[in-house]
């Protein structure tokens, strides 16, 4: 097995062999081009040779272009004569190949759902989704931190709805231990999950949540699956595509070993229409991707950005990618010829040619290339011939994806749902025993001050005796009129005692004997 992918020829009549190295593959890579230059095919040639390496890969569809990997390339196709001229040009003995493809689809259409749990793409990423501010951020980050705290699982978008209604509700409490939770920033949070529910965003969020080893299988063959996320429909929510794609580099950098430097990557990545990812982000989100990028390597993860400039990418993480191929970049405007010096000034020249009117000028199919050599030393910029694909040039009919679904070992895993019981569940759970604890406190009070009226004294006036109510039966009017009359006579005894002189004694009988004379 040969050491190196063979990305085409460059040097003089196209003749010197130029290779990407597998063991610097972690290094990490950029395909930049203008649209139209062939972008594409390079990532169709990479994915080739990494799996034919036996490196899994793992790309994004965004044109529909790259399910023909799936299928072998064939003379009857309409440039197999320009590809045979091409493949003698470079010295290349071209033979056509299908190669082993699994379709992924956050929508759940055109392959195997692809799924992950709210929990583990974390507030930062989810803030960055529903562009939230600062403070809708923070409340965001104490839900999750209250559902830590409480054992309640976030699952999927239902369970984060839920959790955050509680949140409001508690939010008094909350705000004395965590800081002030606005009742404002709860509701904008609601309505931007609102939003992203309409666009099918829900869909992304669940379980079976996706297991990592899936997508890093090598068949008995020794080839490593290839992995295409169709992109085309995802493409019309660009952030939900970015950032499930950042979520996932996440998560290979937190869940697989260190391996150190290997002979060959364990994963390559390619991050297409990455300005998507960088487009207003952040600085936190910009350092994170910077990170990842600095340290995924030492898991033997291989990350490719495509995308249409190399100034999108943030210079923090453009200076980590050592394997460069540049399409043709197109200098209409003053910005666009600034942009393209900045774009040759990051590669080692070439005293053969100037390596800006080489971007300028090579054609569709061409491009310069710069891979890192032995002790990853940045190679000289050579202008390079790509070769064709050995996978069929193109997207394949409804009809075969749906054979290869099928055929997948992925096929029927992901296909269904869950739905355990999690945050919305246990919070309604809560809810519901809260209430029946009320209801059963507010009979028992009840009760209690039932009890306590039919056992009430009542004074008779005469000697000290006490009657109670011990039957159902209600006395006449007549016996509580004398009763009321007697304790009238009672009060005045005793208050005429207290009095000293015929005045005092005069005002408490003219006062309580008239209450009730009149009745």
């Amino acid at each position: 097995m040969s050491d190196g992918i063979f990305i085409g020829g460059g040097g003089a009549g196209y003749a010197e062999a130029q290779n990407l190295l597998l063991g610097y593959a972690n290094r990490h890579g950029l395909i930049a081009g203008a649209t139209g230059t062939g972008k594409t095919v390079t990532l169709q040639i990479l994915a080739e040779g990494f799996s034919a390496a036996g490196v899994p890969v793992f790309l994004s569809d965004v044109k529909g272009d790259l399910s023909g990997l799936a299928n072998s390339g064939s003379a009857d196709f309409k440039l197999h004569e320009p590809f045979m001229k091409r493949a003698a040009t470079i010295g290349l003995d071209l033979q056509y190949d299908s190669f082993p493809v699994t379709f992924w689809d956050l929508l759940g259409e055109q392959g195997h759902p692809i799924r992950a749990t709210v929990s583990e793409m974390g507030p930062l990423l989810l803030s960055r989704l529903l562009e939230l501010t600062e403070a809708q951020e923070g409340v965001l980050n104490v839900a999750f931190r209250v559902a830590d705290e409480e054992g309640l699982p976030l699952l999927d978008l239902e369970d984060l709805q839920a959790l955050l209604v509680w949140v409001g509700q508690n939010a008094k409490d909350l705000s004395l231990r965590y800081g002030n939770v606005a009742a404002s920033s709860v509701g904008a949070i609601q309505r931007a999950l609102l939003v992203l529910e309409n666009q099918n965003g829900a869909q992304l969020f669940g379980e079976p949540a996706l297991e990592l080893a899936d997508m890093m299988r090598v068949g008995a063959d020794g080839r490593g699956s290839v992995n295409i996320l169709a992109a085309d429909r995802l493409m019309g929510s660009p952030r939900l595509y970015a950032t499930f794609l950042l979520w996932l580099l996440s998560e290979l950098f937190e869940e697989l070993p260190e391996v150190g430097n290997p002979d060959k990557p364990k994963l390559v990545f390619f991050f297409d229409e990455a300005h998507l990812l960088f487009d207003d982000a952040p600085k936190a989100l910009v350092d994170k991707v910077e990170q990842v990028a600095r340290l995924i390597r030492s898991k033997g993860v291989g990350v490719f950005f495509i995308t249409q400039n190399p100034a999108d990418v943030p210079e923090d993480v453009l200076g980590q990618l050592g394997n460069r191929v540049q399409h043709a970049l197109r200098a209409f405007t003053a910005n666009d010829q600034k942009a393209l010096r900045q774009a040759a000034d990051t590669y080692r020249p070439n005293p053969a040619f100037d390596t800006a009117d080489t971007i300028r000028d090579v054609g569709t199919g061409e491009a310069i290339t710069s891979m890192l050599e032995n002790k990853g030393v940045p190679g000289i910029v050579q202008r390079t011939l790509i070769r064709p694909p050995s996978s069929q040039l193109g997207p394949i009919t409804v009809a075969e994806r749906a054979a290869i679904m099928a055929a997948s070992p992925m096929a029927g895993k992901y296909d269904e749902r869950l739905d355990r019981e999690s945050a919305a569940e246990m919070l309604m759970k809560k809810s519901q025993a809260a209430a029946e604890e009320a209801e059963a406190a507010e009979k028992k009070e009840a009760e209690d001050e039932a009890r306590e009226f039919q056992n009430a004294r009542r004074y008779d006036g005469g000697g000290g005796r006490t009657t109670t109510k011990t039957s159902g039966k209600s006395r006449p009017w007549s016996s509580r009129h004398r009763a009321d009359d007697s304790i009238a006579e009672s009060l005045t005894k005793v208050v005429v005692s207290e009095l000293k002189g015929t005045t005092g004694k005069r005002i408490i009988r003219g006062i309580f004997g008239g209450l009730f004379k009149g009745r």
